[in-house]
């Protein structure tokens, strides 16, 4: 009989970031008081899950995320570096027209091939890694449940080539929220189907909508 396994992408819980900078893999950047709860509830949510193996990045952000539902399930989360944030040349800038990198029109020609892109990791080597990283985990929940947690840009990213869409996209209609849950189940080694859950929805602050080189 087929194995059925599967591994959980969650984008990590509201990070503290008052100036408002692309903060990218900027080390010391942490949860929010309502990033911490977002990640209780996340951790509330999945307790009852059959889940035996966790994958953190070794972002503070996710390492934080993942602390309560290591508690969940007594677990020792594996620290991933292919589950990082896409890497990003505007990191640590505000990233706009008027008050941030893009009102210097030297920085205009970072935003050339948006098919790439050109201001950042390229999409298909997120692909790659982030696939591995989902690939490794499948193998050691085999028959279990997996949960990585990992960034937004990353976790839309592989599931785009997945599914199949391109990968030039508009940021703003990533169904990647806060503390959400991109799940991949598996038959074997196949992907079968392919879900997204929002257990934190209710938390989730109005914010302004993200430019379009950010990740997150």
């Amino acid at each position: 009989m087929t194995e059925t396994t599967v591994v959980h992408l969650m984008r990590h819980g509201e990070v503290h970031n008052p100036t408002g900078v692309l903060y990218g893999r900027i080390p010391d950047f942490h949860l929010s008081e309502l990033g911490r709860t977002m990640a209780e509830r996340v951790a509330e949510h999945v307790k009852n899950r059959d889940i035996v193996h966790l994958v953190s990045s070794p972002l503070e952000r996710a390492q934080e995320t993942m602390e309560p539902i290591a508690k969940v399930f007594g677990l020792t989360p594996d620290i991933d570096e292919r589950v990082i944030e896409a890497a990003n040349l505007f990191e640590g800038k505000k990233f706009g027209v008027g008050d941030g990198a893009l009102r210097r029109p030297s920085a205009w020609w970072l935003l050339r091939n948006p098919w790439k892109p050109s201001w950042g990791e390229p999409y298909q080597q997120i692909v790659r890694r982030m696939r591995d990283a989902i690939e490794t985990a499948r193998e050691k929940a085999a028959g279990h449940e997996a949960l990585i947690v990992s960034h937004q840009l990353p976790i839309w990213t592989v599931r785009s080539a997945i599914e199949g869409r391109r990968m030039l996209h508009d940021p703003r209609k990533r169904q990647c929220s806060l503390a959400s849950l991109t799940s991949f189940t598996f038959h074997g080694d196949q992907i079968v189907s392919v879900g997204y859950s929002e257990p934190a929805k209710d938390l989730l602050p109005v914010k302004p909508p993200k430019k379009f080189v950010g990740g997150a």
